[in-house]
């Protein structure tokens, strides 16, 4: 299985790790398949047009290499995207982003593409945004 250079360098260097202290929403998500697990936290706030931003966003990932790089490369995606675009990011944005992804590993995008609109999801229904 070959991965690309972007791949690895998510893997290697991911961007983004870690817990993000007072979130405005955190979640995890596991794929029951394969065992890998992905903890997404998001602080939210506006930006100068009064729309709602990923201002800061933070994951841990507990599986593969793709699932790491995955996470990695969608974090980068969705900060500063206000909630509705990070919302519209998909599996195959993200594996361009990445300049490919290995068909058995396309799992691992859906994971983080999935963990993405689940903490958003959570934060609007506290009622912290509009729906």
């Amino acid at each position: 299985m070959l991965y690309s250079k972007k791949v690895i360098q998510h893997f290697t260097h991911p961007h983004n790790w870690g817990k993000l202290k007072n979130a405005d929403a955190e979640t995890a998500v596991i794929n029951p398949v394969c065992g890998d697990s992905i903890s997404i936290y998001i602080k939210v706030s506006k930006n100068k047009k009064g729309e709602e931003i990923i201002k800061d966003i933070k994951f841990e990932t507990l599986g593969c290499g793709a699932a790491i790089a995955t996470s990695s490369a969608m974090t980068d995606m969705a900060k500063n995207k206000t909630l509705d675009k990070a919302l519209k990011i998909t599996l195959q944005d993200l594996a361009d982003e990445l300049e490919g992804l290995p068909p058995a590993k396309m799992h691992c995008g859906k994971l983080a593409t999935g963990a993405l609109r689940k903490a958003i999801k959570k934060y609007r229904d506290r009622g912290l945004g509009k729906k």
